[in-house]
């Protein structure tokens, strides 16, 4: 297994990272979107209960790559509320990012360490 490398500078660490999509399969619920918003979302990626996004385990079925490496959102420009919302270095993040044994990022406002 290749060793996991930070993002370059300048880089979008969440595309390198994935974790948050990779973290519950209860954390990519459908929180504030309308139904306008949600029928931009392909059938494929919503669950069953018509909740949140499908996933396979704890992972969201719209992630593609791997985790810490490199992925993307097969879905972005309509992802979900609650997707949009976690953002590189917060709580959420620091925590999706410890289970999958990733360092946390710098707080967003944080200076440089």
């Amino acid at each position: 297994m290749e060793p996991l490398q930070p993002a370059a500078d300048g880089e979008n660490p969440c595309q390198v990272c994935g974790a948050c999509c990779a973290y519950s399969s209860n954390w990519p619920r459908f929180t504030t979107e309308d139904d306008a918003a949600l029928d931009l979302i392909p059938e494929k990626f919503v669950n069953e209960k018509l909740s949140g996004m499908r996933c396979d385990g704890d992972r969201c079925c719209a992630l593609s790559g791997r985790i810490g490496v490199a992925t993307a959102c097969g879905i972005y420009q309509v992802r979900p509320e609650v997707c949009r919302t976690c953002m590189p270095g917060d709580v959420e993040c620091d925590m999706a990012r410890k289970r999958h044994g990733l360092p946390a990022l710098p707080r967003p406002g944080a200076p440089p360490s």
